[in-house]
């Protein structure tokens, strides 16, 4: 199922204003438009019924009643229309007349509600209805005659039938003009909208610039607050928040500096006392054949640890430098075939040891002593860990940035756990299961990681899929292109 990539703040900062806006235009239209309907209906009803009355008021009405009385009375009140021309009908006993040769249609117009409301109370009463989608305004008055400063019904009634057109053109006309006014209102609801949107969205934007900052390392970076609103508030807090986290990385920083000065000179230190120590061990080795088996023995321990102390300060001088950021490369153009030959010469690795499958004529541009530290920690590992024989294969691969040279050991061994994999690079790791017999540092693998990041490339362990583990590295046959 695809997935639609939710709006931004500011397209929902604009679609809810805008939203708000046309809700309170059409709010206020339609408002408008009822008050306003209302208004014009009221007024024509009114003028028409005082209009009704008046007439009949003035003309009377003679009695006794007879159709060509009230014909005539009919067919002048019909020529006398206001506001619109309209149709008069009248009612007495059993006589039906109209002003015009519609009567049958303009009597149905009027409602046995408004026939009802006329008998129960004698006065003028008027009703809106609604034929073939036309509006009229049916009004209904009783005739009444004066005796004795009483009025009393004749029993005649008179119905005047108006069409609402005019009425109702004028309201369409306003809801034509409501519409017509919408879209345009909203387009210049739109500038505010961008408006506002652009005043929260600016410290938000500053927010994140700000954050991006900070992420690149750039501890010191502040945001400027403004007022006094939630934003400020927020800008504040991130600046609070900012500065407590650059003290706090300065202060593990400068432990950190003071950690790696504290190796480094003693890694120092030690070198001078180690170096006449294995020189006198060297001479004693010479002559422990001439000693007692005890002593020999002891003589022999001496120089294996004092030996294993000698790498382990060369090793923790390595990691200093590359802590210090002080390492650098010594490239040079090799054969690879040619270096991977030097490297298992000089360890004494011999071809029941370690099996090479390295095409002819790979040429690299490497730093030679860094790659043969990485290469005689992976074998040597593999041979003390893994088991023999140990395979080494190397191949070249086109990449986007350049080509690549992949170079990959692998032992005869029952592997790695699973659990020591993502920390088999880790300093001073050993895993129980792997490494059981380890007699190094835990410093191997980690210079290894180190002089290939150094190359610009990648080194990763896994197990093989007949067993046995496998590391793989991945550099820039041209280190510094």
């Amino acid at each position: 199922m695809r997935r639609i990539a939710p709006l931004g703040l500011r397209s929902r900062l604009i679609a809810a204003f805008l939203l708000v806006a046309a809700i309170s235009a059409v709010s206020t239209a339609a408002l408008t438009y009822r008050q306003a309907r209302t208004a014009i209906l009221t007024q024509s009803q009114d003028t028409a019924v005082a209009t009704l009355r008046e007439q009949l008021e003035a003309a009377g009405t003679a009695l006794p009643i007879d159709r060509t009385g009230l014909q005539s009375q009919v067919t002048e009140l019909g020529k006398r229309g206001k506001p619109h021309a309209w149709t008069v009908y009248g009612e007495y006993g059993s006589l039906r007349v109209s002003s015009d040769l519609a009567g049958p249609v303009t009597s149905s117009l009027v409602s046995a509600k408004l026939r009802h409301q006329i008998t129960v109370n004698p006065h003028a009463a008027f009703q809106r209805v609604e034929t073939d989608g036309r509006a009229h305004l049916v009004i209904g008055v009783p005739s009444v005659f004066s005796r004795g400063g009483l009025t009393q019904p004749t029993g005649a009634v008179f119905y005047a039938v108006m069409p609402l057109l005019g009425e109702e053109q004028t309201v369409a006309l306003m809801v034509d003009a409501a519409r017509t006014g919408a879209l345009p209102g909203l387009a210049v609801a739109l500038v505010p909208a961008l408006l506002a949107a652009r005043s929260v969205l600016r410290p938000v934007r500053n927010l994140r610039t700000a954050a991006q900052r900070m992420g690149r390392g750039r501890l010191d970076t502040r945001i400027e607050v403004r007022g006094a609103d939630e934003l400020a508030g927020l800008a504040q807090t991130f600046n609070e928040t900012a500065g407590a986290l650059e003290r706090s990385v300065e202060e593990l920083q400068q432990a950190e500096a003071r950690a790696r000065r504290f190796a480094a000179d003693v890694s120092h230190e030690l070198r001078t006392p180690l170096a006449g120590m294995l020189a006198v061990t060297e001479v004693l080795d010479e002559d422990a054949e001439r000693l007692d088996p005890d002593t020999a023995k002891a003589l022999r321990l001496i120089s294996a640890e004092t030996g294993k102390l000698a790498v382990l300060v060369e090793d923790l001088m390595e990691i200093s430098r590359f802590d210090a950021r002080a390492a650098g490369l010594n490239l040079d153009d090799v054969d690879l075939t040619e270096a991977v030959g030097k490297t298992l010469e000089r360890r004494h690795w011999g071809a029941d040891e370690v099996v090479t499958d390295l095409p002819e004529g790979i040429r690299a541009r490497l730093d030679p002593r860094r790659f043969d530290v990485v290469l005689a920690n992976l074998v040597g590992n593999a041979l003390r860990h893994g088991g023999a024989p140990v395979r080494i294969t190397a191949r070249t691969g086109p990449h986007p940035e350049g080509e690549r040279l992949t170079v990959e050991v692998a032992d005869s061994g029952p592997g790695i756990a699973p659990e020591a994999l993502p920390h088999i690079f880790d300093r001073f790791y050993k895993a129980d299961a792997a490494r059981t017999r380890s007699a190094g540092s835990g410093l191997g693998l980690a210079i290894t990681l180190e002089n290939v990041r150094l190359h610009g490339g990648t080194v990763r362990a896994a197990n093989g899929p007949s067993g046995g583990a496998v590391f793989t590295v991945d550099m820039p046959l041209e280190a510094g292109a």
